[in-house]
């Protein structure tokens, strides 16, 4: 006899958790430059995609399902993640040529500084 917990006990977990759970982050402040670190496990670097456009920085991933003809395998649960990731963060301006990105043991590390103020920052002569 199979306890009856064992196939209701997350139901409705699918309509209740949203993108944003599965890609856990952190964001802070270092030395003039954000510092995202967002939890991915199970995706390869090849997986992620990166882009910064007007302000804004979006982290993607995909991973697709591995599919195996040999075996006819029957499912009693399946709680692994395939399919599409995304979150975005506005960051405002930012050196967008500097930024970098590295991915270790599941973890993206995004590190975005910011634009000196002083460089856009111009001074009219009055005549």
């Amino acid at each position: 006899m199979l306890p009856r917990k064992m196939f209701l006990d997350d139901m409705f977990d699918s309509f209740l958790e949203s993108e944003t759970t599965k890609m856990k982050c952190d964001i802070y402040e270092v030395e003039g430059a954000y510092n995202l670190e967002l939890d991915m496990p199970g995706f390869t670097k090849d997986d992620i995609n990166i882009e910064y456009n007007k302000g804004t920085l979006t982290i993607s991933a995909e991973k697709k399902e591995e599919k195996e003809d040999k075996e006819d395998k029957k499912y009693i649960r399946r709680e692994r993640f395939y399919g599409k990731l995304s979150r975005s963060f506005y960051l405002g301006e930012i050196d967008e040529d500097a930024i970098k990105a590295e991915f270790k043991d599941g973890t993206l590390k995004v590190v975005a500084p910011k634009k000196d103020e002083n460089i856009s920052k111009k001074i009219i002569n009055i005549d």
